[in-house]
């Protein structure tokens, strides 16, 4: 499995050209399930607090059965891929956006993720999506979260409970929008990207595949740190800031059911004691 950290912005057609090559450099590496970023067809905000009010601020939306999402298909052949796209749907007649993970093969799609939580102004240019699910692929049981989602340990949490033995973490997380450093590494957003990557793949023993970003699109810098974390917590491959794949060879299930012969996180719950809304 591998996890990519690269800069995809405005020019779909850039992407597209682009895409083969990393897509190839994943089948030559022996993966079979390539997380590429958030956003990846079409590229991120340009501000995190009103992205509405730049010009160019909110990407095209792109439809889920468009030539886009086809072409990946196509790429994907015997490959797992997910991606991110600013989708377009219409929901009681009204056209809408959705920030979207998408998950191919050759096949078609697999499965999709809308982003639930929206942070800061993000959700001028998106609406929220409701629900995570896990879904079945030729890698096994995935599911897929979109940045900001991490941060609630209850949307990773549904997944693993829903079977997913991998969860495919999306981002265009940047640095700090409010408080800057001049070294990336010593940024909070750095810190509580790991730390978030770490912590969901701990507590519920999975795989985590963390991809971003990277470089500066608009008034946001992004982070990199595309990364592979085991079910017990430790960073098995990376890429740091710089752009790259983070490549992890794994047996999954026989990793994840050794992680839980002596402490089952899930089946050792307690719902009764937890109050939750």
């Amino acid at each position: 499995m591998a996890a990519i950290a690269a800069h995809f912005g405005r020019d779909v057609r850039r992407t597209l050209a682009k895409l083969p090559g990393i897509i190839d450099q994943g089948r030559e590496r022996g993966v079979d399930l390539l997380v590429l970023p958030d956003a990846t067809i079409g590229g991120y905000l340009l501000d995190l607090h009103h992205p509405a009010s730049a010009a160019d601020g909110i990407p095209d939306a792109i439809d889920l059965d468009g030539p886009e999402v086809r072409a990946v298909c196509a790429m994907a052949g015997d490959m797992t891929v997910a991606f991110g796209i600013s989708e377009r749907a219409v929901v009681d007649g009204v056209a809408v956006r959705y920030n979207t993970a998408v998950c191919v093969s050759g096949d078609g799609v697999l499965g999709t993720h809308r982003k639930v939580h929206l942070p800061l102004g993000e959700s001028e240019a998106y609406r929220p999506g409701d629900s995570f699910w896990a879904f079945d692929t030729p890698v096994g049981r995935l599911g897929m979260l979109i940045d900001f989602d991490k941060t609630f340990p209850e949307a990773a949490r549904t997944l693993a409970l829903d079977g997913a033995e991998v969860l495919a973490c999306l981002s265009a997380w940047p640095a700090s929008v409010t408080d800057r450093s001049d070294r990336i590494r010593a940024d909070r957003q750095a810190h509580l990207f790991d730390l978030y990557d770490c912590a969901r793949a701990a507590e519920n023993q999975v795989f985590l595949v963390s991809s971003n970003q990277t470089g500066v699109l608009g008034d946001l810098r992004f982070l990199g740190q595309a990364k592979v974390v085991d079910p017990g917590g430790e960073i098995i491959a990376k890429t740091w800031a710089k752009g790259g794949m983070a490549v992890a060879r794994v047996d999954v299930h026989a990793a994840v059911t050794r992680a839980r012969r002596s402490l089952d996180h899930a089946t050792q719950r307690v719902p009764a004691a937890y109050r939750l809304d």
